[in-house]
């Protein structure tokens, strides 16, 4: 008797502890995002960054969410981030901001982890990139700062915002080929992001640099960059410079950026997510960030974000082939 009162007990205590909620159940599908955390793949200033805290400012402006984290976590052109994001399986409560560059650096750093074993929620914004120069640069022009570049490839430094196989690395590489020059001759110095390669550009350590027009609206627009040329199909508003194609350069080149998941989270969980980042995308806070920055935005969720991914990752595998730079 004394262990059946026993066994009774502890059923009835059992009973009695309320359940443990967890960040993906079943009930809290609809509620607000708290505690979001957004890791960035490269370093603070870089195009990642910017974008990933210009979402969570807006996301909290916006009344979305709250207590949105943003932390950088550089390295390897974002693979480092990538292996974080995938190993981090089931956590509903962490997303990454990331692009283009990320999918070439799976390829050159040959990452043991690739996009495809993240959970896809949406591509957010389009940016060209740009041809900048200091201030004091000899280059007043494109066409003069080709001239120079074909006359001797090697000794022309040019710098991007991402490593090998990212989008401050292609563009130029593009460029280089459609002006007649071999890409592996091409002296590409990589830097962890746009804030890193804008002081070698000030500083006059390398020719020119290559990055997103968002990055650097407050040094053009105070003339210490000049820019010489955009990648866009058409000229940007408030920049006064030609696009490549104008400039006997056939390269129309976009960059992109979006936010993924880590593989495994349920499907309340990306859900709520892919429902967060729909929500910015419309918002008006959201607006007057891309007007801001010049970007474009290219929204797509989900599973169509997905699509793009699994379709840019051949693009960029093709592309570094040609090129010979894979």
């Amino acid at each position: 008797m004394k262990t059946l009162l026993a066994v009774l007990g502890a059923l009835a205590a059992v009973l009695l502890i309320p359940p443990l909620l967890s960040s993906g159940s079943d009930d809290d599908v609809g509620d607000q995002v708290r505690g979001l955390r957004v890791l960035v793949p490269n370093a603070p200033g870089g195009g990642y960054d910017i974008t990933a805290r210009n979402a969570a400012k807006a996301i909290e402006e916006a009344d979305l969410a709250s207590r949105i984290e943003v932390f950088n976590l550089p390295g390897a052109g974002g693979t480092v981030g990538l292996g974080r994001i995938v190993n981090e399986r089931g956590n509903g409560k962490l997303v990454m901001s990331m692009g283009l560059g990320v999918v070439g650096a799976v390829y050159t750093n040959k990452s043991p982890s690739s996009l495809a074993d993240t959970t896809p929620i949406a591509k957010l914004i389009e940016e060209p990139d740009i041809v900048v120069v200091s201030k004091d640069s000899p280059y007043k022009d494109i066409g003069q700062l080709l001239a120079a570049w074909k006359a001797n490839p090697g000794q022309i430094p040019v710098g991007g915002g991402s490593r090998a196989g990212g989008p401050d690395h292609l563009a130029p590489m593009l460029m280089a080929k459609a002006a007649g020059m071999d890409p592996r001759q091409v002296n590409y110095v990589p830097f962890d992001g746009g804030g890193e390669l804008l002081a070698s550009v000030l500083g006059g350590k390398i020719a020119f640099g290559v990055s997103g027009i968002g990055e650097y609206r407050d040094q053009i627009q105070s003339g210490d960059l000049r820019v010489l040329a955009v990648t866009s199909k058409d000229r940007l508003a408030g920049v006064t410079a030609p696009t490549l194609k104008e400039s006997g350069v056939d390269v129309e080149f976009t960059n992109w950026r979006g936010i993924v998941a880590p593989p495994g989270i349920s499907t309340n969980e990306r859900g709520r997510l892919v429902n967060l980042f729909t929500r910015l995308a419309g918002s008006p806070q959201w607006r007057e960030v891309l007007k801001r920055n010049g970007w474009t935005s290219a929204f797509q969720p989900g599973d169509e974000f997905g699509k793009f991914l699994a379709a840019e990752n051949d693009r960029v595998a093709t592309t570094l082939k040609e090129l010979g730079l894979v």
